[in-house]
């Protein structure tokens, strides 16, 4: 059986933090910013972890 691929879309998108969670970046950035308010803006910028429902399956989706 061949080695199982890591999801090299989610791999760009995901980092692993010094504990070994998972941190990614917030959506809803870029697309129609104009219109969102500086604060709403200001909060997406900070990166964010992936929540403790999801984890399980994106975990699966990095083996390498």
């Amino acid at each position: 059986m061949p080695k199982m691929k890591s999801h090299r879309g989610l791999a760009k998108r995901v980092k692993k933090t010094g504990s070994g969670k998972l941190k990614r970046g917030r959506a809803y950035t870029s697309h129609l910013a104009p219109r969102k308010t500086t604060k709403q803006k200001r909060h997406l910028r900070k990166a964010s972890l992936i929540s403790p429902s999801d984890y399980k399956r994106i975990k699966l989706m990095l083996v390498k």
